[in-house]
């Protein structure tokens, strides 16, 4: 009997150091995730960042469609700046792995200033919109200039 539990111990010690090992995301794999979140966060800021501008007409509809889809993906890509990918070519500036408070700091202070854009698109108030989205782009360049390459 010693020996079945035994055996069963180390099976499902084994097996887990297993998943373990597979559940490990490459580097690589890594950079290219939270590239393509980043992608998808300017595709649908684009518009809206016309609208602030005075680029593209305003349209309560899109600020509120691309306020949603942005609140979901502000909360992405973060996970994607592992230490193992430091060394893995990318525009990330090395600031984001030694000063991970600041960056940790700037990845909320996006996701505040969209979760706010989701709320005051809803009501209706064109001026209060802008005036949010013009907060957002502010917070999203205040990490590019502090933790993204010039390009």
């Amino acid at each position: 009997m010693k020996k079945i539990v035994t055996g069963s111990i180390l099976a499902a010690l084994g097996l887990s150091i297993t998943c373990i090992a597979q559940a490990q995301v490459k580097p690589d794999t890594l950079v290219k995730q939270r590239q393509s979140a980043m992608t998808l966060i300017g595709k649908y800021w684009g518009p809206l960042g016309g609208m602030a501008s005075g680029k593209a007409p305003y349209n309560a509809d899109v600020v509120a469609r691309n306020a949603g889809y942005l609140d979901a993906l502000s909360k992405m890509p973060w996970d994607g700046f592992d230490a193992s990918t430091k060394d893995v070519k990318s525009a990330a500036l090395p600031a984001v792995f030694t000063d991970s408070a600041k960056f940790k700091e700037a990845q909320d202070r996006l996701q505040a200033e969209v979760t706010k854009l989701v709320s005051v698109s809803k009501g209706g108030d064109e001026a209060a919109v802008k005036a949010q989205l013009g907060a957002v782009g502010k917070a999203c360049g205040g990490c590019h200039e502090t933790f993204r390459e010039k390009r």
